[in-house]
């Protein structure tokens, strides 16, 4: 009978290389100011306390984006990519920029096939953003970096109508929440961006145990799809949102039906036809899936509290929330951006 180590197979002659990759000398760590911890070179920012590293001759060969996405309350700065889609077809560095924005290359080529000028990566800070434009102008693709705040991204940036009047020489604007009107000239409107709201809601229910799982008591999901679109003017930062589906259509009188998709775009024509310099977007529907590589479809979670369901059993819920409507909003003011003459 052979032995067991007689089956063994032995390894070629010769070292092993390692598989992992090697790191970096205590020499090459970039010490942070703040927090005087060491961190690797190719990192732009502290890995403990999010600080800005000092850049050195060494780290800035080295260093690459970690491309997180910015918390609500953070400053975002959005890399655009200003495309020529016969200078991409083909592009030899591809596959390395699509490396560097954590892409595939399928990805990364249908964004530049689209023709569009579209976000590809998002960073949390004027330095990420800057080194992202740099790797990618050093492979020979241009890009322009926007800040949130030169988007005009904010809470109160898009406001929302209620309901229109409509003037021989102008839009009467009534706002939601008992704001008070506000009158747009129709030379004054330039653009019209067009887009719909996806909303998907997950609420669960679950009874609370001592067991390592608790007792799922109910599930439920709730969809909605709202056409939307957006009003721009050339003499207001601010722009307003007219939806399907919370909208008065009373200004369309006799052309206003049952049905608020019809409304609305019958009053996108009837705003047309007056602001002969408007100018109207469609495109956001075509690369929504484009956006979601920079800027995702946001996901909440709520608590809906505790319940109890009799003596001595408790109940909590608990809704998943996810979202478009702030990826459509930046898309938005995005197109405003390079839309105004003020803007650019």
């Amino acid at each position: 009978m052979p032995k067991d180590n007689e089956t063994i197979h032995l390894p070629l002659d010769g070292p092993v290389l390692p598989r992992e990759p090697q790191g970096f000398t205590p020499d090459q760590m970039i010490r942070c100011d703040e927090c005087l911890r060491a961190n690797p070179p190719t990192r732009v920012s502290c890995l403990y306390c999010a600080a800005a590293l000092p850049l050195t001759e060494q780290s800035q060969k080295l260093r690459k984006p970690t491309l997180r996405q910015p918390e609500k309350y953070e400053p975002g700065f959005n890399c655009i990519l200003l495309p020529d889609p016969e200078r991409y077809q083909e592009h030899e560095s591809l596959s390395e920029a699509a490396s560097l924005l954590k892409l595939t290359t399928e990805n990364l080529q249908a964004v530049f096939k689209s023709g569009r000028r579209l976000p590809i990566a998002r960073t949390a800070s004027r330095d990420e953003a800057q080194l992202v434009h740099d790797r990618l102008q050093e492979l020979g693709i241009a890009t322009l970096t926007l800040s949130d705040e030169t988007l005009g991204i904010s809470d109160d940036s898009v406001l929302r109508a209620r309901s229109l009047s409509i003037e021989d020489d102008c839009l009467v604007v009534y706002q939601a929440g008992g704001m008070e009107p506000l009158t747009l000239l129709w030379s004054e409107l330039r653009l019209i961006v067009s887009g719909r709201l996806v909303v998907k809601k997950v609420e669960v229910k679950e009874r609370m145990s001592r067991r390592a799982e608790n007792e799922l008591l109910n599930t439920s999901q709730f969809f909605s799809d709202e056409a939307v679109f957006d009003i721009h003017s050339g003499s207001q930062d601010k722009s307003w949102r007219v939806s399907a589906n919370s909208f008065d259509f009373s200004c369309l009188g006799d052309r206003k039906t049952l049905l608020g998709g019809e409304n609305l775009n019958t009053l996108k024509e009837v705003i047309v036809s007056r602001a002969h310099s408007v100018r109207v977007d469609d495109s956001y529907n075509e690369v929504r899936t484009l956006l979601d590589f920079a800027w995702p479809s946001e996901q909440e979670t709520q608590s809906q509290g505790w319940r109890r369901e009799r003596p001595g059993k408790y109940s909590l819920g608990a809704a998943t929330v996810n979202s478009n409507e702030t990826q459509f909003s930046r898309y938005s003011r995005l197109q405003r951006h390079f839309s105004l003459p003020s803007s650019n």
